[in-house]
């Protein structure tokens, strides 16, 4: 798993508080029924002491089954009679126990050293809400991505349905360091920028970190680590997620301005990527050819030597339907 990190501090540090402050309300109520009643306070002391006489004699194993039996007994006895003294006081039996938002970690994040399903899943959300695109993600998955709209040409329609096998196949498969670079070019409309989202949400589902951008905003984020009055630090925080992320999907290239410095900063995003085993889907409206004369040698030799290319075809989606509103 490659949660990012930044994402992983602050939840821990979430779990944290929240399993002290739990902790902290059990102590406030135990001191109030202490109040009240008395006769909990020996018995909260005689259940410590046995509770540490059996946890010893486990550890050891040198007390006999017997005796361990009797001092267990000795305990559940202690428990009833508190509980039986905290309901003839009006108060809940429970009222003196941690309540924990989750029962199976006790707010820990943690079931015998293996996260709990209660974290990985805020993980996941958190993941969904800084890879860049939130609301894609959650819309535009494999499941809601039709096929119909390729219909009208059989050859693009296999076609097409071949690109959304082999990129489900490729979320569902994601692992860093191993799954290879996607480049998927075409016009607008075509479902590049859908199955890229459903990437994107399957991969971040199974626990991997993902980065979702345009490559206007990218290439803006390195314009102000450049360029601004910062020296750096502030800014290196929006631009680490290029290089680090474990899978970065960059949408939309070819809409940016191209000059010296967005041509620099794309090869090292790239390159640097590459050399790091870091996994890279772009997606483009232009196409194969344009690319190529868009962009120079070293990033075009890096793109069509080490990516999959992947070509959409057909018609306009949202013009389709659109045309099919019309026609309702």
């Amino acid at each position: 798993m490659g949660f990012d990190q930044e994402n992983y501090r602050r939840i821990r540090q979430e779990y944290e508080t929240k399993y002290l402050r739990a902790r902290e309300e059990a102590d406030r109520r135990r001191e109030e029924v202490h109040r009240a009643i008395p006769k909990t306070v020996e018995i909260d002391r005689e259940m410590g002491r046995l509770g540490l006489r059996i946890m010893e004699a486990t550890m050891s194993g040198d007390d006999p089954a017997e005796k361990m039996a009797e001092l267990r007994a000795s305990h559940e006895s202690l428990v009833r009679q508190r509980r039986m003294l905290l309901m003839l006081k009006g108060f809940d039996p429970d009222y003196t126990e941690a309540k924990y938002e989750c029962p199976l970690c006790s707010d820990t994040g943690f079931v015998d050293y293996v996260m709990c399903s209660c974290m990985k899943n805020k993980l996941v959300q958190a993941e969904y809400e800084s890879s860049g695109v939130a609301d894609l993600l959650r819309t535009q998955t494999f499941d809601n991505f039709s096929l119909d709209y390729y219909n009208a040409n059989p050859q693009q329609y296999q076609k097409m349905k071949l690109t959304y096998q082999t990129m489900k196949d490729y979320a569902e498969t994601f692992a860093p360091g191993q799954s290879g670079n996607l480049v998927l070019f075409g016009g607008t409309g075509l479902g590049k920028t859908h199955l890229s989202s459903a990437v994107a949400g399957r991969v971040i589902a199974r626990g991997f970190n993902v980065y979702y951008t345009a490559a206007v905003g990218m290439l803006s984020d390195f314009e102000k680590q450049r360029f601004g009055n910062s020296s750096g630090g502030e800014n290196r925080i929006g631009t680490y997620r290029y290089y680090d992320s474990e899978l970065l999907i960059i949408d939309d290239l070819g809409t940016e301005v191209n000059n010296q410095f967005t041509a620099s900063v794309l090869y090292d995003v790239i390159n640097t990527r590459l050399n790091r085993r870091k996994a890279t889907i772009i997606s483009s409206n232009l196409m194969p050819d344009e690319f190529r004369t868009r962009y120079s040698d070293r990033i075009t030799s890096r793109v069509f030597g080490e990516y999959a290319v992947m070509v959409f075809l057909g018609t306009d989606i949202r013009s389709q339907k659109l045309a099919q509103k019309k026609n309702q």
